[in-house]
């Protein structure tokens, strides 16, 4: 099994905003980006930018490493 960075991201985000209870609606406004985006993210449709990552990773008071890890 190969690490795919896109696919642990969107795993690790949409695990942690559910724990939060946040809807996709809540993350964006946290990070300061567009409901859509976060939700093309959590799908594994956009291929994020480091600044974008560093932004949800704020909002969901995580380290970026963080959300790059398999099954955090």
């Amino acid at each position: 099994m190969s690490y795919d960075p896109v696919k642990v991201f969107a795993e690790n985000t949409r695990r942690r905003r559910t724990a939060l209870a946040w809807t996709q609606e809540r993350l964006a406004l946290a990070a300061k980006l567009d409901r859509t985006y976060i939700g093309a993210i959590e799908r594994q449709e956009r291929n994020i930018t480091l600044r974008s990552a560093q932004r949800i990773a704020a909002a969901l008071n995580a380290n970026l490493w963080e959300l790059l890890v398999p099954n955090a």
